[in-house]
């Protein structure tokens, strides 16, 4: 890392996520309830969510009191040094409410708009992901030390493992289950996380071919797409646009391409 403040910044998003995940993990209560709900009545938030989000705030500004801030629970400032952290504070809220373990702490810093730093914690995995824009994708885990991360060796699109996630309208759902009815039989098969900071990761440690989903937001993506992208893969949203709302696409090179063009024609970014 040649920019000294690319170190800083990776040592603060690994212990915020640190710190939150711990907080996740191990203050869940017994009982815990909604606290209010998003997009629609199953699209729901716990108070462990707005806790955890004010956790990663407050380490971040009591070391850097003039960054910005964009979080999915309402996090929201300009900010005046250039930097802006990107957060999810419980990404796959709903799998933490049933008390299934793929859930995760996403955590990226922006300069001037481009991602730079990316974290992802997972803590019912014990595992840490993170990249540094042009450094390279790394994990920590079960395993001694850190671990470079790498995507798979591209297979046949016939033969490629993909994720996806599905929104919480009703009618948007539908819609996706018709996408993901025409796109199984061209695949080995798909799977459904739960956390889309999770699978880009899946998408960088080689776990899965590719993943696709429509309706995601920044604080979704922005850590896991440079952790994917700095392992090898590909990521997009429609051809020819970056990730948005309307498609999110990752996968490793020889099968995010087919992978695009068959989402496209089956309109997977259409309301």
């Amino acid at each position: 890392m040649t920019d000294p403040l690319l170190p800083e910044l990776l040592r603060l998003a690994q212990e915020a996520a640190r710190r939150a995940g711990e907080l996740l993990r191990d203050g869940r209560p017994a009982d815990l309830a909604v606290a209010a709900t998003k997009s629609s009545p199953i699209d729901v938030v716990t108070e462990m969510d707005i806790a955890a989000e004010k956790l990663i705030t407050d380490v971040i500004s009591d070391q850097r009191p003039d960054d910005g801030f964009l979080g999915e629970e309402g996090a929201s400032s300009e900010g005046s040094s250039g930097i802006r952290w990107v957060i999810d504070p419980l990404d796959g809220t709903v799998n933490y409410l049933y008390g299934l373990p793929t859930w995760s702490v996403s955590i990226a810093a922006e300069r001037d708009g481009e991602r730079i730093v990316g974290v992802v914690a997972a803590p019912m995995r014990g595992e840490t992901y993170h990249a540094v824009r042009g450094g390279g994708a790394w994990a920590t885990g079960a395993w001694e030390g850190e671990r470079r991360l790498a995507v798979r060796p591209a297979p046949p699109l016939d033969q490629a493992l993909v994720s996806t996630g599905f929104n919480y309208v009703a009618e948007v759902k539908a819609h996706q289950a018709e996408v993901a009815r025409q796109l199984i039989p061209l695949l080995r098969d798909i799977r459904r996380g739960g956390s889309a900071a999770v699978d880009l990761c899946d998408v960088a440690a080689g776990r899965l071919d590719g993943y696709y989903e429509r309706g995601l937001n920044a604080w979704d993506v922005a850590a896991g797409d440079l952790i994917a992208r700095e392992a090898g893969a590909q990521t997009g949203g429609r051809p020819g646009e970056r990730p948005s709302r309307d498609l999110t696409v990752a996968g490793t090179p020889g099968v995010f391409e087919p992978l695009q063009r068959l989402l496209e024609d089956f309109g997977a970014w259409h309301d």
